[in-house]
């Protein structure tokens, strides 16, 4: 049977078959309603917190769970758990969006050209290979401390180290695409080859390009409360979970829910993007019936 290709199908067909798909996968379900709770609490931040996230409370610091007005406990300058892990939410989800739009921006191109291009796959594969040769937070922490410590430092550290990675997916669809009949076709009527790469090659390669950026995302996302954890991310004392968690191991066993509550919401967003991931792979793949 002949691939068939987004071209060939139907838009309207296609959504309506990928969301049936993820409607019928029960883990896809909880990471959509995760996903959805986590956006609603990053963009309501401002009218869910009950106090500015870094307002401080001299009078009442290490409060316990369950006090009245501080219902997740405060950390030892007063300021509201609740409050902080919403900003925190929000500030993750910018950089992990920023990092990965940047990845994607640089990626998709060079992965593109590399698979088209036998005279320049060469010496792109060779920079990725180079680049892949470091751990992705080695590379993520010197960039963050040649740029400085901010959250579009953050992001731009965690983006360009997610590079590579978006560069050899983009490359394996380009491949697998620029053999098949329609591109053929395309050449045959003379399309040049950035016609061909952006018309042809490049929208049956999102659907591998999206759930790609839902796999880095959360690794982004861990990668930023690293950054912060270490004083190369977002600068106190703006709101970050992982300057909540760094801040909270001083105390850890006066308030442990400074410590936990922080942590226990960067597992909530990495599951929810991971089951989220895993469900819209399933849902875009054209070889399941």
């Amino acid at each position: 049977m002949a691939t068939q290709t987004v071209t060939d199908l139907d838009l309207g067909a296609v959504r309506g078959r990928v969301w049936r798909r993820l409607r019928g996968n029960p883990l896809g379900v909880v990471g959509m309603v995760l996903l959805a709770v986590v956006l609603i609490m990053a963009i309501g931040a401002p009218a869910l917190a009950p106090y500015p996230p870094t307002q401080v409370h001299f009078a009442t610091p290490f409060q316990r769970i369950g006090t009245v007005g501080f219902w997740l406990g405060s950390d030892d300058l007063g300021r509201d758990i609740v409050s902080r892990v919403l900003y925190g939410t929000r500030a993750s989800l910018e950089v992990g969006v920023l990092s990965v739009g940047l990845a994607i921006l640089i990626g998709v191109p060079l992965g593109l050209m590399s698979g088209f291009w036998k005279t320049l796959d060469a010496l792109i594969s060779r920079l990725t290979d180079l680049m892949l040769a470091f751990p992705f937070l080695i590379i993520a922490v010197g960039l963050a401390a040649i740029n400085g410590a901010s959250l579009s430092g953050a992001a731009i550290a965690l983006g360009i180290a997610q590079v590579p990675t978006m560069i050899r997916v983009v490359r394996a669809e380009t491949l697998r695409w620029k053999e098949l009949d329609f591109v053929a076709s395309a050449r045959a009527l003379d399309a040049t080859g950035p016609r061909i790469m952006i018309s042809h090659i490049l929208p049956n390669a999102l659907p591998a390009v999206i759930v790609q950026a839902t796999v880095i995302m959360p690794v982004a996302i861990i990668g930023e409360a690293t950054l912060s954890f270490l004083g190369l991310g977002i600068r106190p004392p703006a709101p970050s979970l992982g300057i909540m968690l760094s801040d909270a191991q001083q105390y850890i066993y006066r308030s442990p829910a400074a410590a936990v509550v922080p942590g226990l919401m960067i597992v909530i967003i990495c599951l929810a993007f991971n089951l989220f991931g895993d469900a819209l792979r399933d849902a875009l793949d054209p070889a399941r019936s």
